[in-house]
């Protein structure tokens, strides 16, 4: 039911993962017209990056994640942010079809999957979902930039060519921020019955230090491939001396793929 991200992962996951910029958060509200009326999913939320935001704007919000150590940590940030409106639930894509029967038809604006569709298997959630909107409400599915090791710069390049050799495979995986990943994810929304589906790229550029690198590469990697405590001092390093030096830019696209019922 898991696929790694507990223990420690979820604590690099928590701190360094990068969160949500406010202009994505309007697009999520103006895309449904989200009110004080309105019950919200996030599937797969993870450390709450999105469900903590997404709270003020609606009545309730249903965070629901496969990894009770993220749950932990989201519903810890929820409190410490005076948020009191979410509902943590242990599950995975796989127990939409319970959730809904619990809900009832229309009950949801809107369901919301941050960087986690690509855990998922959307063929079958996305018509799992459809019957649980409202009118107007629908499916928003967010990519938060491309990975770390994945991007246009020679720092990324060069900490791709370090995690490849430490670990002795080719990284590739674009975990659905590609844009054949997301003409396939607009596809199957329309073929699950959803309209209007359409897409929006909210760009920015962030600054990132060394920590933060390493951070988010260690909120990457599976509990059972992360190098232990006794070897991370080593493997920072490792990572800390094959990148040039700074400064470190990254350009970070937000895509947000809506498609709405009718």
């Amino acid at each position: 039911m898991t696929v790694g991200f507990s223990g420690e992962v979820a604590e690099y996951y928590a701190k360094y993962r990068r969160g949500y910029p406010p202009p994505v958060i309007e697009s999520l509200r103006a895309a449904f017209a989200l009110d004080a009326d309105d019950t919200v999913l996030d599937l797969g939320c993870g450390t709450g990056q999105l469900a903590v935001p997404l709270a003020p704007q609606v009545r309730s919000v249903i965070g629901m994640d496969p990894e009770p150590d993220m749950l932990r940590l989201a519903g810890e940030t929820a409190a410490g942010q005076g948020v009191r409106n979410v509902t943590w639930v242990l599950g995975a894509d796989s127990d939409v079809p319970a959730l809904g029967a619990l809900l009832g038809p229309g009950s949801l604006a809107m369901t919301v999957i941050g960087q986690a569709l690509h855990w998922m298997r959307h063929e079958e959630l996305f018509p799992a979902l459809a019957p649980l909107f409202r009118t107007g409400g629908g499916v928003a599915v967010v990519a938060n930039g491309t990975p770390l090791w994945l991007q246009d710069r020679a720092w990324s390049r060069a900490l791709r060519a370090c995690l490849e050799d430490h670990f002795g495979t080719r990284l590739e995986a674009t975990c659905g921020t590609a844009a054949q990943d997301r003409r396939r994810y607009a596809q199957a929304l329309r073929a699950a019955g959803f309209t209007d589906v359409r897409e929006t790229v909210i760009d920015y550029t962030a600054e990132l230090t060394v920590d933060e690198i390493i951070g988010g590469v260690c909120s990457a990697i599976p509990a059972d491939r992360l190098p232990g405590r006794e070897d991370r001092p080593a493997f920072a390093e490792r990572i800390h001396r094959s990148l040039p030096s700074g400064p470190y830019p990254e350009s970070v696209d937000v895509s947000v793929l809506v498609g709405r019922v009718a």
